[in-house]
């Protein structure tokens, strides 16, 4: 049943536009039927033959190119233009029509299958054949292009038409074949619909002083999202915007044999490598990678798990809810027996689907899942209550309770406000059950609420584009997105001014802490699952080299230590963390010396040179000024150099991902 609130939502909806490919369809569907109907259609006995509206066009063309109409050129005039306006519009219907600004070659008609009549009726056309009196061939003639687009000369030839006999005359024939050939610049572009996508703004990271700001504070990030919305871009044939970039986590998508810790006591271990800059000699890079303990499956605590999936109308797309769907069943399938899986989803309301059930009983789960249907508008907020609810209900002391949201965009009905779903989950959060949000499909995906609920939902945050990224993010990476081992992770690095004169940290911009929000518990970072890598790059410029800012007029701000102790020292990196269950934090630190120092960039680790070569990736698509004398030729040979052990093909994506980018970015 159709509720009030949705009925008032469709009287209040504008009337979609017209698409020019539907119109192009329509005019060329009613030719066809009126030609067949006409051509079947008995003549009255004893009636002359009725001569077509081609045959005529053709009878009249020869005549004029027989110069038996030239005698009077005002009629000549007048007849050939609506007869070469008629000609090109039928070789209009056998040519694929191409625009720029699209990586495929689209046809609104030749693509979409025609009923069986039509096909039957088409077959036995000839060319120009078409039923209408002669006063509609001028019409046809001015307005196809502009709801079709324009059809190139070398698109004509390609469709096997004969050259106009037009090309061998001179003046106004020649002319008027080439104007209905040639684009014109108001018929190349067909309107595209409005992407209602939100995306986090942010500026790069600047470069640094260390006399002046010597300590950078940030949360960790592990959520992969901008990874898979890049990649999606680029396959479509379109460079992603800048805002989507988010350069670690598009480093942290990969996984890495970083060392990890022995125990789960200490729930991570830090490794710190400092190499030269592949794209600035005179520069350095320190590499901090974060290896978290993995969790056996034997040891894994059980997981009380809440569906809280998005049925609205918008999901109703073959990369929405249906790929949602195949998602989710293959994290059902991971799940232990003794696993507790509750379903909710909310359209105009938020409804129970599934009441907390075992894992064990598959087919109760699956057959709910099979059952979605979208229809409504989105009421997340009453969504999100109902499903805390159904967590609280079933919480498994010890184990993990999360709520996993999947949904495509904005939340439209009762609290829709970024700020306001964060004090929601934030005040969740303090329960013990973490939320972790997961987006579908394009043109409506809010991916700032994304990245705002599941950073304060004690949570991560994923773009699944394809049934295969759902496998990795739900079935290879199960143990990392469900069973976390660490929260509230932070770090904290000091960089000594005797060692360094400048750094930049490459991404984390919308992670970033002031200084003193490192030792403050009631702090919110982000979290580590089991067996996650984390990687945080930074730029520095060591001592003496040149530097990007002026140094200081009055000499170097003073240190702790003076700058005498620990002289040696590049930096000193500290990192805090909770465990799941705790509410003070424990620090882990390590001075970084030239003992993590290698001479060249080719003495680094595979792993560390394919994850700079990630970061390398992310800055030149972003358009960052530390890339612009770095092209992507010599980013894919780092990463190919570096590509190492690739179980997956992961490793190999990207560097296809390069070569696309490199492509579209010269075609511009």
């Amino acid at each position: 049943m159709v509720n009030d609130n949705e009925l008032k939502r469709l009287r209040d909806m504008a009337a979609p536009r017209p698409r020019p490919a539907a119109k192009v369809g329509a005019l060329h569907a009613a030719m066809v039927a009126f030609d067949a109907q006409e051509k079947n259609a008995p003549a009255p006995q004893g009636s002359a033959s009725k001569q077509r509206l081609t045959e005529r066009a053709r009878k009249l063309w020869r005549d004029i190119m027989q110069k038996k109409l030239f005698a009077a050129p005002a009629i000549a005039g007048l007849v050939a233009l609506p007869i070469a306006g008629y000609a090109a519009f039928y070789l209009l219907q056998d040519s694929p029509f191409r625009f720029r600004g699209s990586e495929q070659v689209s046809d609104a008609v030749a693509n979409k299958p025609a009923p069986k009549s039509v096909a039957a009726s088409e077959s036995k056309k000839q060319a120009g054949d078409a039923e209408s009196d002669a006063a509609a061939a001028p019409a046809l003639n001015t307005e196809a292009p502009a709801e079709m687009g324009t059809v190139r000369q070398d698109t004509m030839a390609s469709a096997g038409a004969p050259a106009p006999a037009a090309e061998t005359a001179a003046g106004s024939r020649t002319a008027t074949l080439r104007m209905m050939t040639e684009p014109a610049p108001s018929d190349l572009y067909l309107p595209q619909p409005e992407s209602r996508d939100r995306l986090e703004t942010f500026k790069t990271n600047p470069v640094r002083s260390v006399a002046e700001d010597p300590v950078s504070t940030f949360s960790i990030d592990v959520d992969t999202a901008s990874y898979s919305f890049v990649r999606r871009s680029l396959k479509e044939g379109l460079l992603p915007q800048a805002d989507t970039v988010r350069v670690e986590e598009m480093v942290n998508y990969f996984p890495y044999d970083w060392k990890g810790p022995a125990t789960a006591e200490t729930p991570f271990n830090s490794t710190v490598t400092v190499m030269p800059a592949p794209w600035n000699g005179q520069h350095k890079l320190m590499h901090v990678a974060i290896k978290g303990y993995d969790v056996q499956p034997a040891a894994q605590p059980k997981a009380n798990l809440v569906f809280l999936i998005d049925v609205s109308g918008s999901m109703n797309a073959p990369d929405k809810l249906p790929l949602l769907q195949s998602a989710f069943r293959l994290l059902v399938s991971k799940l232990r027996a003794d696993d507790t899986v509750s379903i909710v989803t909310y359209a105009g309301n938020a409804g129970t689907v599934l009441e907390p059930t075992k894992a064990s009983d598959k087919t109760k789960i699956l057959a709910a899942i099979d059952g979605l249907q979208p229809g409504g508008s989105t009421a997340g907020e009453a969504g999100i209550r109902e499903a805390y609810r159904l967590a609280q209900q079933s919480f498994v002391k010890d184990g993990v309770n999360r709520v996993m949201l999947a949904t495509d965009g904005d939340f439209n009905v009762g609290q829709s406000n970024d700020d306001d779903l964060k004090r929601l989950v934030e005040d969740q959060r303090k329960t013990g059950v973490f939320l972790s949000v997961f987006g579908f499909g394009r043109g409506n995906l809010n991916d700032q609420m994304m990245q705002t609920i599941a950073q304060n939902g004690n949570g991560t945050a994923a773009y699944i584009d394809t049934l295969a990224e759902a496998e990795k993010v739900l079935v290879e990476d199960a143990s990392s997105t469900l069973f976390p081992i660490a929260k509230d992770v932070k770090i904290q690095v000091e960089f000594n001014p005797q060692k360094v004169a400048e750094y930049r940290l490459i991404g984390y911009e919308t992670r970033a802490l002031n200084r003193e929000d490192f030792n403050n518990d009631r702090v919110d970072a982000g979290d580590i699952g089991s067996g996650h890598s984390v990687t945080a790059i930074y730029e520095i410029t060591p001592k003496g080299a040149p530097q990007q800012t002026d140094p200081l007029r009055y000499g170097e701000a003073a240190t702790a230590n003076g700058g005498v102790a620990n002289a040696g020292e590049y930096a000193f990196v500290k990192i805090r963390y909770k465990l799941p269950d705790a509410d003070a934090s424990k620090l882990i630190t390590t001075a970084v010396t030239a003992s993590n120092e290698v001479a060249s960039f080719d003495a680094a680790g595979t792993d560390q040179r394919f994850s700079v070569s990630v970061a390398a990736f992310g800055q030149k698509l972003r358009n960052e000024d530390a890339m612009a004398d770095f092209g992507y030729d010599r980013i894919l040979g780092m990463a190919s150099a570096a590509r190492g052990d690739d179980p997956f093909g992961y490793r190999s994506e990207f560097l296809s991902l390069v070569r696309l980018a490199s492509a579209l970015a010269g075609r511009q």
